[in-house]
């Protein structure tokens, strides 16, 4: 049995055999390097993008076996593209993509031309995609090295990440917990050091609860920001969205990602771009709930969203709690509509390929035939009738509402949709612990999850930044600001956590 673990710790400080072409950079500075710095480095040519990508893969092989984050990977073709980038950083006359040389993983369930995209399923086991999703294709265009696919559980349908097809994935912060899902494997890379940037997909929270549970950034922009592939493009509650440690490597992905596409009839028309440097939040107004009158949160959770909430105070800006009634049919129904819409691809899984699924998908097809077509409609009417009467009056006043990601991280790695989580008084299952599937209801929210702090139990716990519809460059201001007065991913800060956790590794 695992249990308390201390493996992201540990390998913070980890001897390696592996030497740094950099004198003054060690593996660690290197794999947990932000986006934006390692450009400057490859500007400046302090660094060079195979230096950095050979320290990724190292950090990558390294963790594979214990955190199993990633499904396919291309690190032969990546160190060869690592090569050609940093020739054009030594030749002027080059062109530069604004990501050139840039570690990238991608969610196994996103599409990549000449690539499989299993979507964590073996019935998907030899599909090869003949293109990409367009905001990843915009990725790659600028320069983005993919070096690995990331893990997700089969049909990207749990809030853990687990799958016949990739094993079990695990929290780099406890290896019996989960790192969440869908997009569990992007988000544990990141934690571990194991990539620079990665992206995800977010069609019930499944990009900002698992930046949540493992203490990274995720963003779920509008519905249209960033165009999709024509499988789900017209699929309002499913987003791409990437995912980084620092607000500023966020913002440079959106900025590469978003925009009209001449191939997503839904993609926005006009095409925002977030400012490098982002103002302060001086004055502004901002809403905050803990439960959304529906959730209950686990103390320490609680605790450390709140002292993030009043940290903004010191930024300048205007904090008031909002009471939030008549809202858990809703919050309901914003997963049973996506139920719903599941019914027919579970049954063909389980009624033609029941020797290859997961044992958990006849569970997934069953909780999905609980909801009817009439819940489907009811989602629909009653998303407006409280848009109406209280989300909408709160963004009137406010600029934006905070609220946690998650009741509790301490879901177990190998949960299933319907296992029970004890949680003090309570019995849960992971779909109640999560507090995210409203804002795709309302898919034109841009949202980014922040890390918010670390529970009792050494496990990271977060919280979301809802802005009015459209309004991605208050959420990221906003973000930014937490990032200023309650800093997270800094290598001299996550080592002094390590007396927060038991320091045996046991199996």
């Amino acid at each position: 049995m695992i249990t308390q673990n201390v493996f992201l710790l540990q390998i913070f400080t980890l001897s390696m055999d592996h030497k740094s072409e950099s004198s003054y950079m060690n593996d660690d500075e290197l794999c947990y390097m932000s986006a934006t710095e390692a450009l400057a480095n490859f500007q400046s040519r302090a660094l060079s993008p195979v230096e950095l990508i050979k320290a990724i893969i190292h950090r990558a092989e390294e963790i594979q076996e214990k955190i199993n984050p990633f499904a396919d990977q291309y690190f032969d073709e990546a160190i060869d593209a690592a090569k050609v980038a940093e020739t054009k950083y030594y030749n002027s006359s080059d062109f530069l993509g604004c990501l050139e040389g840039l570690p990238l993983a991608v969610k196994d369930s996103t599409p990549v031309k000449g690539r499989r995209s299993t979507n964590g399923s073996l019935i998907n086991a030899k599909q090869i995609d003949h293109s990409s999703n367009p905001s990843i294709e915009r990725l790659l265009t600028n320069g983005a090295n993919l070096f690995a696919r990331t893990t997700c559980p089969e049909f990207c349908w749990l809030f853990t990440c687990h799958s016949r097809m990739w094993g079990i994935t695990r929290n780099p912060w406890r290896l019996d917990i989960t790192p969440g899902g869908s997009s569990g494997g992007s988000a544990a890379a990141l934690a571990a050091g194991a990539t620079t940037i990665a992206t995800g997909s977010d069609s019930a929270g499944s990009i900002r609860q698992p930046a949540s549970q493992c203490g990274v950034l995720g963003y779920k922009p509008p519905y249209g920001r960033m165009p999709l592939s024509p499988s789900n493009s017209f699929d309002p509650f499913v987003q791409i969205g990437p995912m980084a440690r620092t607000v500023s490597d966020v913002v440079l992905m959106s900025n590469v990602m978003s925009g009209p596409h001449a191939l997503d009839h839904t993609s926005l028309p006009e095409k925002l771009s977030i400012p490098g440097s982002l103002q302060s939040i001086k004055g502004m107004n901002i809403a905050f709930s803990t439960d959304l009158g529906h959730y209950k949160l686990a103390n320490d959770v609680e605790s450390e969203f709140l002292a993030s909430i009043q940290s903004l105070s010191s930024a300048g800006a205007k904090i008031e709690e909002v009471p939030l009634n008549g809202l858990s049919e809703i919050i309901r129904l914003s997963h049973g509509a996506q139920e719903f819409l599941a019914h027919s691809f579970l049954k063909d899984a389980v009624e033609s390929h029941s020797d290859v699924i997961s044992d958990y998908v006849p569970e997934l097809l069953e909780t999905a035939l609980k909801y009817d077509v009439e819940d489907y409609q009811r989602s629909k009417l009653l998303a407006g009738e409280i848009w109406q009467d209280h989300l909408g009056p709160i963004f009137q006043k406010y600029n934006a509402l905070i609220c946690p990601t998650v009741v509790s991280p301490m879901v177990p790695a190998e949960n299933w949709q319907t296992h029970k989580i004890s949680l003090a008084d309570r019995q849960l299952t992971d779909t109640e612990m999560t507090m995210t599937a409203l804002f795709n209801l309302y898919s034109r929210c841009p949202v980014l999850a922040v890390p918010s702090g670390m529970t009792n139990d050494g496990l990271p716990c977060g919280l979301q930044v809802v802005g009015r519809p459209c309004d991605d460059i208050t959420v990221f201001r906003i973000g930014a600001a937490f990032e200023i007065v309650r800093p997270w991913m800094q290598l001299d800060k996550i080592r002094t956590c390590r007396e927060l956790i038991d320091k045996n590794d046991n199996r």
